[in-house]
């Protein structure tokens, strides 16, 4: 007798089956008259934005499309894949998407610069969509991200982060001089304006 393994992969209308239900709903967020709170559904985005699912790799890129459209992040940083039935968290080890292409045009303030995130997203660098700049406190790396909206970013990856440095020019903001990017008519920080010779974060 052959035994044909198959591959067990979600659905967005049965992610509850494979977790308890009955748990605590997301911070800031009102479970709907029926709507099922449901724990750990064994779903995890990893650092490289890959998804799993107990324990092996997503690849239905059109799956993975369909989960981000329902991904949410509550008051406590917790993420969740809501639909109209369902609350179920899941894992996120850094951020859930990658910025893997930047696209610029124009110069210094009239510049407007936008991204590609790994799932064909492009989201311009504006008001609405900042950069955020944080610094591992143990290798002084920088983690830049570009913030999506209701509480979800994009990280930049390696290769962006120094083209989009490549981009920026220093600034006099409030008699201090700050090393930056024009974008859509803002300016967006990077860091401390470089000492002649120097490099921004050894880029």
């Amino acid at each position: 007798m052959v035994t044909i393994m198959t591959k067990i992969e979600p659905e967005l209308s049965n992610l509850s089956q494979t977790a308890k239900q009955g748990g605590k709903p997301p911070a800031g967020l009102t479970p709907r008259p029926g709507q099922i709170v449901c724990g750990d559904i064994n779903m995890r985005i990893d650092s490289q934005g890959r998804w799993h699912y107990q324990g092996s790799p997503i690849n239905r890129i059109e799956l993975v499309k369909l989960f981000s459209t329902v991904l949410k992040r509550d008051d406590d940083g917790d993420y969740w894949l809501i639909t109209p039935v369902e609350m179920c968290k899941i894992e996120v080890e850094d951020a859930p998407f990658l910025a893997v292409e930047i696209i610029h045009e124009g110069e210094d303030q009239d510049q407007n610069v936008r991204f590609r995130t790994n799932l064909d997203q492009i989201i311009p660098l504006d008001d609405n969509h900042p950069l955020r700049i944080e610094i591992n406190e143990n290798s002084s790396e920088p983690g830049p991200y570009l913030a999506l909206g209701n509480g979800l970013e994009a990280k930049l990856t390696r290769s962006v982060f120094y083209e989009l440095v490549d981009l920026a020019n220093s600034e006099d903001i409030g008699g201090e001089h700050i090393y930056g990017i024009w974008s859509n008519g803002d300016f967006f920080a990077i860091g401390p304006t470089p000492e002649e010779g120097d490099q921004v974060y050894g880029c």
